[in-house]
């Protein structure tokens, strides 16, 4: 049976939230893109009503913070009212990538303004709701310094060689002790990139760069615990539960294409979990997970196949997070990219149900054995504004 000790319930839906600057000077805010800013209210009930009552979202930082150490909470405030209102709970991003632009990411004056941000954020949360908040401190630190340092997300130039993903680590620990000391309750729900990387060629050379390629996903994990650089201050609390991001195009040939699913070299993801589990000792959850167009049942299928199978081997897997859960404008070139659930909004604000994967939600929902209680209800075919 699923476990839903730890969230309210096992199948999830998360908001695409990125606020960055693209390279190209543009900056993104994909709440506003997908009109969720606005539809907030209705956007978590029609996900309550399918029984999916634990939701990943996110705060605006460039928002929030109009000047140095002045904060803005009005767009939040509604958001955390209409969660309230819907009674689903949130797993809140409070940094997921996109800063105020007077903050230099790359300077030392970043740790003590996102550590700022991040107890002024947990403090307003208290009271707005009177409690302490789930939080995901900083999403996918793995990925976020592969874009600095690749230059896919700016400044150019940064330094190399780990380096930015380090002061991403070093902002999250700040971040961590100074929103535990404003709310000691405060629970820590991380995400990062679960990935394969499979050698060309069988050559011992090949092997060892593919290899080592694959074990730099767990870099940022294993900072944030302290098993690898101590001095940095991570430590095994600072994580309650271990997030994986997992998608279509995650395994991929060093240097290479994506392997596709069925090959011998495509890795199981029930493999790839279990190792997760026993190297941290920690729930697990599929923190993002989905594909695009026809794709979206199939894809979902074979993930939830896999957790189970992980599962029956021992691990504690706490849930499967379906990400994006709106269609959503691309990042690079705002392309329409149908995902997820729902629709962008209609003329009247609801949104558009795609029946094929809820049906399939529904199935492995049976499954996993899901009580009824959180089950929602399959009847629905389309979902209005409410």
């Amino acid at each position: 049976m699923a476990d839903t000790s730890l969230f309210p319930g096992f199948f999830m839906a998360g908001f695409e939230c990125s606020s960055h600057r693209r390279k190209d000077g543009v900056r993104l805010d994909l709440i506003r893109a997908t009109s969720h800013d606005k539809h907030a209210l209705d956007d978590y009930r029609r996900c309550a009503e399918l029984g999916l009552v634990t939701i990943r979202d996110g705060l605006r930082w460039h928002l929030m913070e109009t000047a140095p150490g002045v904060y803005d909470w009005t767009s939040w405030t509604l958001m955390l009212e209409a969660a309230r209102a819907a009674g689903v709970e949130v797993i809140w991003d409070i940094f997921h990538y996109g800063s105020p632009d007077f903050i230099d990411q790359t300077s030392p004056e970043f740790i003590e303004a996102y550590a700022r941000f991040a107890a002024a954020a947990v403090v307003h949360y208290r009271a707005v709701t009177g409690e302490a908040p789930m939080v995901c401190p900083i999403n996918e630190i793995s990925f976020f310094a592969w874009a600095v340092e690749t230059g896919y997300f700016p400044p150019e130039g940064a330094q190399k060689g780990g380096w930015f993903k380090r002061q991403l680590v070093r902002a999250a620990l700040a971040g961590v002790d100074a929103m535990r000391a404003a709310e000691p309750g405060c629970r820590f729900i991380w995400a990062e990139p679960l990935i394969h990387v499979a050698p060309r060629d069988h050559s011992p050379a090949e092997k060892k760069r593919a290899n080592d390629y694959r074990l730099a996903q767990f870099e940022a994990y294993d900072l944030l615990t302290g098993a690898l650089e101590p001095e940095l201050g991570g430590r095994p609390d600072v994580v309650d539960v271990v997030g994986l991001n997992f998608y279509p195009h995650n395994q991929w040939y060093y240097n290479g294409p994506t392997v596709p699913m069925g090959h011998h070299e495509y890795r199981p993801l029930a493999d790839m979990l279990v190792e997760v589990a026993e190297r941290y000792g920690k729930p697990i959850f599929i923190a993002e997970t989905g594909a695009e167009g026809s794709g979206r049942p199939a894809w979902l299928h074979y993930v939830c196949d896999e957790v189970r199978a992980a599962m029956a081997r021992g691990i504690a897997c706490k849930g499967i997070c379906l990400y994006p859960v709106t269609a959503y404008p691309g990042w690079d070139n705002s392309r329409h990219a149908e995902v997820g659930l729902f629709s962008t909004p209609l003329a009247d604000g609801g949104r558009k149900l795609f029946q094929p994967l809820l049906d399939e939600v529904e199935r492995q929902k049976l499954l996993f054995d899901i009580s009824p209680a959180l089950a929602g209800d399959a009847r629905i075919t389309t979902l209005g504004a409410t």
